[in-house]
């Protein structure tokens, strides 16, 4: 019996990952240089597998000519704007009333910050339909995806356990947590995320709006 539903939230719930790819795209082009996705990749949703940087990585390429404080801040002030243009993604709120009416938990577990998260949260009004809202500050140094704890901690508070929950995600990084948790997961990648390798997820949809929670509840249950 499912109990909990567990949401990452950049790029599931919304659709943070494009302005800040599109944004150092715009960036790199404008000096002459490709911006690597494939690298972009190993850090999306979590600390990831490498340490990259796309400030650093500039100012290396440029021999130094550029500041990576100055490109971390242009690129910073430029996605948030294109962020705060982006709406809901489809089929969430469609999961999240129908999770309500069936009586199901609600969490979110991501590797940004509550600062982050919780304004976000907050300013699209959904804020108070989670029951818990768990984010890196709430664990370790560099413990947040493709690290279980995030989903662990998650279900810890819910109380619920790990047969119990079904987890959305979007990125390798994030798919990878939830398969260490050894929780259900359903990815559903954005636009820059269906350009990279997701392996291992229990279900891939283009779109929540794809499937009812109903449907998927049968599929699990």
């Amino acid at each position: 019996m499912i109990k909990a539903l567990i949401f990452d939230f950049d790029g599931l719930i919304l659709d943070t990952e494009s302005p800040e790819a599109d944004m150092w795209n715009q960036i790199y082009a404008e000096h002459g240089f490709e911006f690597p996705l494939d690298e972009w990749g190993t850090v999306i949703g979590g600390n990831g597998s490498s340490k990259f940087d796309p400030a650093d990585h500039l100012s290396l390429l440029s021999q130094g000519r550029l500041d990576s404080a100055s490109m971390r801040s242009r690129h910073r002030s430029g996605s948030d704007a294109l962020t705060l243009r982006n709406p809901i993604l489809p089929g969430v709120m469609n999961h999240i009333h129908e999770a309500k009416r069936l009586g199901l938990k609600l969490a979110i577990a991501s590797s940004s910050d509550h600062a982050w998260v919780d304004m976000h949260a907050k300013r699209l009004g959904i804020y108070d339909y989670f029951d818990k809202i768990i984010c890196s500050d709430d664990v370790g140094v560099g413990r947040t995806k493709p690290n279980p704890d995030l989903y662990l901690l998650a279900l810890d508070q819910l109380h619920v356990q790990k047969s119990e929950a079904i987890v959305f995600e979007d990125s390798p990084n994030g798919v990878k947590a939830a398969n260490r948790a050894g929780i259900y997961v359903v990815a559903v990648p954005n636009p820059i995320t269906s350009k990279l390798n997701i392996e291992n997820a229990n279900l891939i949809l283009n779109s929540l709006s794809g499937l009812s929670l109903s449907e998927l509840l049968n599929k699990v249950q």
